[in-house]
Order: C-alpha cells, then sequence, then structure tokens
C-alpha cells in the first residue's frame, strides 16, 4: 500500500508527456497542476521554454516590424526610434530590475509549496511597479526634448519629440507588463504569460501601420503613431495579465486577503531588485554609451545601428525566453532543497540556448546584407545596418550560455554576482575598446560593433567560471 507521498510522487510520473511532442503542446496549452521540482530536468526545462521562447518569438516580432514600418519614413523617423529606445532602457532597466526580484521569490514561494506567500509577494511587486512607473512617466514627458538633445540629436530627430514623450509617458504598460508576466512565470504559469505578450503585441503589429501611415479611418500621425499603438497594445496586455491573476485554478491567485501593504515583504523584495536593477541599468547605460559613440557617425550610422540591433533582438528574444526558464529551474529547484536539479537544468538550458543561437548567428554572418536590405534601401544605412548585424553576430555562439548563466545566478537570487559581471564586462571592458577600436584605431562604427560581440563572449566565459564555483546555491530568499 502506498502512502499519501508516493501517490502523489506515482500520479505524477504517469501525469508526465511521454513524448517531445507532447511536452511541446502540453507546454503550450499550459498545465496548472505540473510540479517542475521533479521529474526529467530536459523536459522541465523545454516545457518551461516553450511557452517562454514563443513569448518573445513574437516580442521579435514586433521589433522587427515596428523599424519596418518607421523606415520608410526616413533616417530621421528610425534615428528617434532608436535615440528613444536607447532612453527607454531606463524604464525596461527598472521593469527587468523588479521582475528579477519577482520572479526569484515568487519561483522559491511556489518550490516551497507556498501558494499564500506567492499572492503576498506578487502584490507587493504590482504595488510598487505602479508608484515608480509614475515616477518615471512624469519626468519622461516633462524631459523628452532636453533628453534628445543630450543624446545628440540633430534638428531632424528633434522634430519627432512627440515619440519619446509618448514612449515615456505610457511606461506603466511597460511595467507593469514585465513585472505580472514575471510573477507568472516564477509561478511556473509560463503559457499566460506568453498569451498576455502574444495579445500586446499582436494589438501593436495591427495597429502600427494604421497609426503611422493613417490607414483606413485612422489619423496619420507618422512616428508618433508607433508610440501610441505600442502604448495601447502593451496597456491591454498589462490590464488582461492583471485580471488572469484573479481567476481561480492557476499557479498563483490573487484574493482580497492579498491586497495589504507588507513592509518586510517590500524590503525583500527591493533588496533583490535593487541589486538586480542595478545590474541591469548597467548593461542598459551602456547601451546609451554605444548609442553616444554611434550617433557621432551621424544619423546614418545611428539607423543603420537601430536597424541591425532590432534584427539582432529578434534572436536575443527567444534566447531570452530559454534563460527565464533556467531561471524559474533554478528558483523552483533551489526552494524544494534541490540544488543539484538547479545546476543541471541551467547547463541543459544552456546547451539549447548555444544551439538556436549558434544557428541564426551563423545565417545572420552569411546573409547579412540580404537582411538588412529589407528594411531600408538607403546605401549607407545599409552599410551599417549590414556590418552590424555580421560582426555582433560572431558572438552568438558564447552568449547563448552567458544569458542562460546570468539569469539562472538571479533565480537564485544572487544578484550580485551578475551585477558586478556586468560592470567589469560592459564599462571597464566594452565602452572603453569600442571607443578604442573607434576613434584611435581608425575602425569607425565597426569598431563598435566588433567591441560588441567581444564583450558577449567575455560575459558567457566569466560567468561560467563563477557558476561552477557553486556559492549562488546558499542564497536565502
Amino acid at each position: 500500500m502506498l502512502d499519501s507521498t508516493e501517490t502523489l510522487t506515482a500520479e505524477h510520473d504517469a501525469a508526465q508527456p511521454t513524448s517531445l511532442w507532447q511536452a511541446v503542446r502540453e507546454a503550450v496549452r499550459g498545465s496548472h497542476g505540473r510540479d517542475y521540482t521533479r521529474g526529467d530536468v530536459g523536459r522541465a526545462v523545454i516545457m518551461l521554454a516553450v511557452p517562454m521562447v514563443l513569448e518573445m518569438l513574437m516580442e521579435s516580432v514586433f521589433a522587427v516590424c515596428d523599424v519596418f514600418f518607421v523606415a520608410r519614413l526616413g533616417a530621421d523617423a528610425v534615428a528617434t526610434v532608436g535615440l528613444t529606445e536607447s532612453m527607454l532602457t531606463i524604464v525596461y532597466t527598472v521593469a527587468v530590475g523588479l521582475s528579477i526580484g519577482a520572479t526569484a521569490m515568487v519561483a522559491r514561494r511556489t518550490g516551497e509549496h507556498d501558494r499564500e506567500g506567492a499572492a503576498r509577494a506578487a502584490w507587493q511587486v504590482i504595488v510598487l511597479g505602479v508608484v515608480v512607473s509614475l515616477v518615471l512617466g512624469v519626468t519622461g514627458v516633462l524631459l523628452a526634448p532636453r533628453l534628445l538633445a543630450l543624446m545628440g540629436a540633430s534638428p531632424g530627430v528633434l522634430g519627432h519629440v512627440s515619440y519619446m514623450r509618448v514612449m515615456l509617458g505610457g511606461c506603466a504598460s511597460v511595467v507593469l507588463l514585465f513585472l505580472i508576466n514575471a510573477v507568472f512565470r516564477g509561478a511556473g504559469d509560463a503559457a499566460i504569460a506568453m498569451r498576455v505578450l502574444w495579445l500586446a503585441n499582436a494589438i501593436n503589429i495591427a495597429l502600427g501601420p494604421c497609426l503611422i501611415f493613417g490607414l483606413g479611418p485612422f489619423p496619420r500621425l507618422g512616428v508618433t503613431g508607433a508610440a501610441l499603438a505600442t502604448t495601447i497594445g502593451r496597456g491591454t496586455g498589462a490590464l488582461f495579465a492583471f485580471s488572469r491573476l484573479w481567476r481561480a485554478g492557476g499557479h498563483i491567485q490573487l484574493a482580497r486577503r492579498h491586497l495589504r501593504i507588507e513592509p518586510t515583504s517590500i524590503a525583500r523584495l527591493l533588496r533583490l531588485s535593487g541589486t538586480g536593477t542595478l545590474q541591469v541599468f548597467i548593461g542598459a547605460a551602456s547601451w546609451i554609451g554605444l548609442f553616444r559613440l554611434i550617433s557621432t557617425f551621424g544619423s546614418d550610422a545611428l539607423a543603420g545601428y537601430t536597424i541591425g540591433i532590432r534584427v539582432i533582438l529578434f534572436a536575443l528574444f527567444p534566447s531570452w525566453g530559454m534563460s527565464n526558464a533556467a531561471a524559474t529551474m533554478v528558483g523552483q529547484a533551489l526552494g524544494a532543497r534541490k540544488p543539484d536539479r538547479a545546476e543541471r537544468a541551467v547547463w541543459r538550458a544552456g546547451l539549447y540556448n548555444v544551439c538556436f543561437l549558434g544557428t541564426v548567428g551563423l545565417v545572420f554572418v552569411l546573409f547579412a546584407g540580404r537582411i538588412a536590405g529589407l528594411f531600408t534601401h538607403e546605401p549607407n544605412v545599409l552599410y551599417y545596418a549590414t556590418n552590424c548585424l555580421r560582426i555582433v553576430a560572431c558572438g552568438f555562439l558564447f552568449y547563448g550560455y552567458g544569458m542562460v548563466l546570468t539569469q539562472s545566478f538571479n533565480g537564485a537570487g544572487d544578484t550580485w554576482t551578475p551585477t558586478l559581471v556586468n560592470l567589469f564586462v560592459f564599462w571597464c571592458w566594452e565602452i572603453p575598446l569600442a571607443y578604442v577600436l573607434a576613434f584611435r584605431a581608425g575602425m569607425g562604427a565597426r569598431g563598435i560593433f566588433l567591441a560588441i560581440a567581444v564583450a558577449f563572449s567575455t560575459l558567457a566565459v566569466v560567468s561560467a567560471v563563477l557558476f561552477k564555483r557553486g556559492r549562488w546555491k546558499a542564497k536565502i530568499v
């Protein structure tokens, strides 16, 4: 006669998908009863990663479609998007930083089978997100012209300041979308996060050309229309995600009893998210520095760089999904006191990521000119976009592991290790190297692109050495 624990284990093992295709189907459909702290590690990684990869793939499609339509408005419009995106990295930094803490706390509580604790943590995340996004939004709207001028914008770019105002003013949609989806991922409900982002970006992609070019009954708003479409799409997604938190039957469910501020939980969240925010800010601010260096070569270089980076994001976003899956696996496995399982999951996810990014990187290297040609026919812009795409893609093979390892530290609650790695790699190494190659070695913008590829590779090697030491296994969240 089996006792209750053995019975649950037997039922769990019997419920495991018997084939890869069944695992993929269950992952997309969503499995509310799945326990990712038990069973085959590779299968668990796949089931978590599939919806996260599909979620990020939709984000990739949006990034490419957005710049595709904006590119029809000229180099100044594309440069405006590029400079605004560089400033939006501050918003993304806060959102991702908070989401690091959210994922770590919710995943750990889920691994401990503490559903109440997970729900309470989710509410603290939302409260913080609302407060922070309001401050960022008001500040961005007021300072938009000065921020563009500070980034070296040309007079033509300054004429599109309304784009930055809309994007920064509507940043609450970005922050809340990131945070609520991080809660779902930490709880192992990746399929919901996937549907949320698909809804947001589907609206965005459909509405973008209508508002940019004035199709049908919509007004022609130019590049500002792209900002409105983005804000409306993400705002809709955030509202849908919030509504799903209240539905019964999921991995995590909010109720009225959770709607209170808990200083202890907020302090713990701020400790994790504060370091996580600093970590992301270090990396994101380096992109601002690179944009500033690129802008010295004119709008054509800036537009080409923007196109190249958007195409690169097409590959990196799905890989980010695989990295998020590893972070969830680490957090839940440590909550269940299975550190060896956490480590196996990280190396397995890293292998999958290397296979994917290595293949995509090869395609980018071989067909960079043709891919960049889909977005622009201006010779100078095409030249810079092709070089950016081809050179940066050379670092993909290393970055496949680097992304997974960085997120795995965060999933364990060890946010300081990747923070210090980012500081070294991006500020003490990448920015100085980019300056030397671009201006001292006379390579121009190509030197900046090469510095990015070298930094990607360095990040992976340093992270692997630190991960092998295993100190992340002892972190308390």
